[in-house]
């Protein structure tokens, strides 16, 4: 049996979150399909299947998948899913919408989370907010993962010659409908994928100070800002940018965690990251347990004298 991937796109191209699915599809299955549900998504379906790894990609074109409602893609991938031994999709707030309603309408146990494939039917995943991590086996038909994305290498993008097959769209299930979007405007990476991220916690003390402080230094690294969830409910900085168990998985080459005491939420989220810099005033602060290098210092002196050291 071959595994699905429920591809997380714009229409015209595919997410960096799918190329990482792949690649833990391609470890569960043996061949992997990609799902494409949207509105004139050709651009998407070209991507996908220049993805290496991927053989087949299965395009549903139609007005009432353009929006990517959880309840029509879901229905989507339900008329598809007893084809395939395993239904994947990245722990994303895209893949977290849809999957679980992919499972319950299966009757299936939804696999959260993994990071590891033992085998076609064990994974590994992490529970007690990444404290510990659980191997789990199933025995399901169908079954329906989320792949947190920092655990596998992303499929090279390029390189791939799959068949592009059209599926006729499922009907409109009328459960849900599309509004309005706000999308924030942003010139620095996007948080979930960048290789440099620089957050700051809540010893900034103010939202002024956050930006005053962190983004020379973000401009300079040319990173992402993050935040821990305190400096999120503090107002210094948006939903968005919150990095931890509630907020973003990232795995970046370089972390910078400013102020931040280092609460297991906020741990659980960036603890993967290649190399971690501390700067906390605090010499007992747990962020210094996991951190590579730590400078117990005052933020507000260090961070702009390490700017002017970059230059």
């Amino acid at each position: 049996m071959a595994a699905l991937v429920i591809a997380e796109h714009d229409n015209a191209s595919l997410k960096a979150g799918t190329l990482n699915t792949v690649t833990a599809a391609a470890q569960a299955g043996g061949e992997v399909h990609v799902l494409v549900a949207g509105a004139s998504c050709d651009g998407a379906a070209q991507a996908a299947a220049a993805v290496a790894g991927v053989t087949k990609v299965l395009v549903a074109d139609a007005a009432q998948l353009g929006e990517h409602l959880a309840e029509n893609v879901a229905a989507q991938v339900v008329a598809i899913a007893k084809n395939y031994s395993h239904v994947l999709a990245p722990a994303t707030a895209f893949g977290k919408n849809v999957a679980p309603r992919v499972a319950a309408l299966l009757d299936v146990a939804q696999i959260s989370e993994i990071t590891s494939v033992e085998s076609a039917d064990t994974f590994v995943r992490p529970i007690y907010a990444g404290n510990a991590m659980a191997t789990v086996q199933s025995a399901d038909a169908v079954k329906v993962i989320t792949v947190r994305t920092t655990g596998f290498d992303a499929a090279a993008a390029s390189g791939g010659s799959a068949a592009v097959e059209k599926l006729e769209a499922v009907a409109d299930t009328g459960l849900s409908s599309f509004v309005s979007r706000e999308v924030a405007k942003n010139d620095r990476p996007e948080l979930a994928g960048a290789k440099v991220v620089v957050s700051g916690g809540r010893g900034m003390g103010s939202s002024e100070k956050f930006h005053e402080v962190l983004e020379p230094l973000a401009d300079r690294l040319g990173a992402a800002l993050g935040a821990s969830r305190a400096a999120v409910d503090a107002g210094y900085a948006p939903n968005d940018w919150q990095v931890g168990q509630t907020g973003k998985i990232v795995a970046p080459q370089l972390y910078f965690a400013v102020g931040i005491s280092g609460a297991i939420q906020h741990l659980a989220g960036m603890k993967d990251s290649k190399v971690i810099v501390a700067i906390n005033k605090d010499e007992e602060a747990p962020i210094f347990g996991v951190s590579d290098y730590g400078l117990v210092a005052d933020l507000f002196k260090a961070v702009p004298e390490l700017v002017a050291a970059l230059g």
